[in-house]
C-alpha cells in the first residue's frame, strides 16, 4: 500500500543579486521530483551536498512549502492543505534531524521534550500517563527510563540521536524522514543506530524516508534508492541492485569513492572534473553533462528524462535504454 506519493515537486527559492536592481534569478533546490514510498517501506535518497536532498525532505513534512506539486499522504494532498487542517496529520509524519547536538532544546530534560508532543497532540491526559509513556519509549529506543531526568549536556552524541528517535515516536508516525542521521555519529555508533532503526521498522512497520550521503548505510537499510543530482532524480530502483550495478554515469562515481562498494567500477575511482553547477543557473541540457565522462552531443541540448529500463529502475541518461515494455 503507498503510503507517500510525490508528484512533480518543485521547491525554488528566489534570490536577488548585490547589486542594486540587479535581475532576481531562481535557485531550484528541488526541480520536479516523483516517487512513492510504501508502508512499511525504507527509501534512501542520496547525492552530493548542495543536491536538495535536505529541502525535499524537509518539504515533504512541509518544514519547507513546495513551489508546486503535490505531496499526498495517506491518500490527503497535503500541499492543499492550510495549517489549521495540516496540524491533526503532522503526528503521522516526523522528522529526525542530522545534528543531535542542537535538535534538542538545552533546557529541558530528554523526558520534557519527548513528553511535548505527547502535550501538543494530546496523547496522554494526565503527568503520570506521559511519564510512563516516555520511560516506554526511552526503552525502545535502548535508554534507560531514569534517563528522562537528564539534560541533552549529560548524554553522548548517539544517545542524543536515540532521544530524537523517541521523540519521532511519541506519536506513533507511518514515516519518519531521517536526514542524515548517523553523519555526525563515531562510525561504531553510526552502526549502533541504524541496526536500532532497522528493528523498529520491524516491530512497528515504520516506513522511512533515509536521506544520506553514505551510500553503505543506504543499502544496509534501504530497500529502494533515489540518486539525486541538482535537484533531480537521475536514477531509482532496487538498493542491492543499483549499489551493486550502476546505469547513470553519476550514480557509477559516487559508488566508486566508496571502497567496500567498488565491484562495478573495477576498483578504480571515478574523478568527475569540474564543479557542481549552481542550481540558480544550471546548464542547458542533462544536466551532468559538464562533468559527465561520458557525455555526447545531444546531453548538450537536450535534458533526459527519467524513463523506466528492463531491470526494475528509472534512470534519466540518454545512453541507457528504456524497456520496450515500459508504461
Amino acid at each position: 500500500m503507498t503510503l507517500l506519493e510525490i508528484q512533480n515537486l518543485r521547491v525554488h527559492f528566489p534570490v536577488r543579486g548585490l547589486r542594486i536592481g540587479a535581475i532576481p534569478s531562481t535557485v531550484k533546490a528541488v526541480d520536479g521530483v516523483s516517487f512513492t514510498v510504501a508502508a512499511g517501506e525504507a527509501v534512501g535518497l542520496v547525492g552530493e551536498s548542495g543536491c536538495g536532498k535536505t529541502t525535499l525532505g524537509r518539504a515533504v513534512v512541509r518544514l519547507v512549502e513546495p513551489t508546486g506539486g503535490r505531496i499526498i499522504f495517506e491518500g490527503r494532498d497535503l500541499t492543499a492543505l492550510g495549517p489549521g487542517a495540516l496540524r491533526p496529520l503532522r503526528r503521522r509524519f516526523q522528522m529526525v534531524f542530522q545534528d543531535p547536538f542542537h535538535s534538542l532544546d538545552p533546557r529541558m530534560t530528554a523526558g520534557q521534550s519527548i513528553a511535548e508532543a505527547l502535550v501538543a497532540h494530546r496523547l496522554a491526559a494526565t503527568a503520570s500517563a506521559r511519564r510512563a509513556r516516555v520511560e516506554d519509549l526511552l526503552r525502545d529506543v535502548g535508554l534507560d527510563p531514569e534517563a528522562a531526568d537528564r539534560f541533552p549536556h549529560q548524554f553522548s552524541g548517539g544517545q542524543r540521536q536515540r532521544i530524537g528517535i523517541a521523540r519521532a515516536l511519541a506519536v506513533e508516525p507511518g514515516l519518519i524522514v531521517c536526514d542524515e542521521p548517523v553523519s555526525a555519529l563515531d562510525v561504531s555508533v553510526q552502526a549502533q543506530v541504524v541496526n536500532l532503526l532497522q528493528d523498529l521498522q520491524r516491530r512497528r512497520g515504520l516506513a522511512y524516508l533515509f536521506i544520506s550521503h553514505d551510500l553503505a548505510v543506504v543499502e544496509h537499510l534501504c530497500q529502494r534508492l533515489l540518486v539525486m543530482y541538482l535537484g533531480r532524480v537521475v536514477e531509482s530502483g532496487p538498493a542491492r541492485e543499483v549499489c551493486r550495478s550502476p546505469s547513470h554515469p553519476y550514480t557509477r562515481a559516487l559508488l566508486s569513492a566508496v571502497p567496500s562498494l567498488r565491484p562495478s567500477t573495477g576498483g578504480e575511482r571515478i574523478r568527475l572534473e569540474g564543479d557542481v553547477p549552481s542550481p540558480a543557473d544550471p546548464p542547458p541540457g542533462c544536466p551532468f553533462h559538464p562533468r559527465c565522462p561520458v557525455a555526447e552531443a545531444r546531453c548538450r541540448t537536450e535534458s533526459p528524462e527519467l524513463r523506466r529500463t528492463a531491470d526494475r529502475r528509472e534512470v534519466a541518461c540518454h545512453q541507457v535504454a528504456s524497456s520496450p515494455q515500459a508504461p
